[in-house]
């Protein structure tokens, strides 16, 4: 799945649905961001030779993790080394981009790091980009985002892996339909948040509820009890404009 990052949360664009357990492989990755193609942020399981290759060869920008044992080259020593040792003198909270380029699966990369202590020990989140490393931080981070839409589709919403479909074309219609439900709740959620009554915002600086479950239960309460506590034509919201 392919999603627009737009105001803390990834809006779904593009999906391919699979008939089997686990990750995509790299040529059903290939053919979907065929069909779009921007900037791509991807966690540690989206990594490998033949997909690395498609990337560069595209010229595709990317913001890749990978896991801090991984083995890379390092062409001016010419040997493997494990990508964290690039990073284990940094501080906790300190981001470094290294300067020189390393080879990821046969391919060249630029690798940028940064650390931090999750439970007591220290964590390492190491990256590798086409290009512009610089740009690491800003963009990996937004790919929290897209865990933000798979909670509001799944078990902050719409609880959609609870569905007894097994026909990968009903299956399809389902997630279409849910799609356009998300953005409808979303909506409607961010218009109230930002016309008439702002989300809480809770001691740690987050919000005490998303936008878009604040827009669900909205909805929701009006389709099970006929109760629009701010006189709002809800159909609007799905409109396009």
């Amino acid at each position: 799945m392919l999603g627009i990052s737009y105001k803390n949360v990834a809006f779904p664009i593009l999906f391919k649905m699979l008939d089997k357990a686990g990750n995509s492989n790299t040529i059903e990755r290939i053919a979907l961001i065929q069909g779009f193609i921007d900037c791509l942020v991807a966690g540690r399981e989206f990594i490998g030779e033949k997909w690395l290759n498609f990337l560069n060869r595209n010229d595709i920008r990317y913001f890749i993790r990978i896991r801090n044992n991984f083995k890379i080259f390092y062409p001016r020593k010419q040997r493997n080394i494990t990508a964290q040792h690039l990073f284990h003198n940094m501080k906790i909270g300190e981001l470094r981009h290294y300067s020189k380029i390393m080879k990821v699966h046969g391919e060249y990369c630029y690798m940028s790091g940064i650390n931090s202590l999750v439970k007591g020990k220290i964590d390492f989140c190491i990256i590798v980009s086409y290009n512009k490393p610089e740009h690491t931080l800003e963009y990996y981070t937004k790919r929290w985002q897209i865990e933000t839409l798979f909670r509001g589709l799944k078990s902050s919403g719409f609880n959609i892996e609870d569905t007894h479909l097994i026909h990968i074309e009903r299956i399809e219609k389902l997630i279409l339909l849910v799609m356009i439900a998300f953005v409808w709740c979303y909506r409607i959620g961010d218009f109230i948040d930002s016309e008439i009554k702002k989300i809480v915002i809770k001691n740690h600086s987050r919000r005490a509820i998303s936008v878009f479950k604040y827009g669900l239960d909205y909805l929701a309460k009006y389709l099970l009890s006929s109760f629009n506590k701010y006189h709002l034509n809800l159909v609007n919201f799905l409109s396009c404009t």
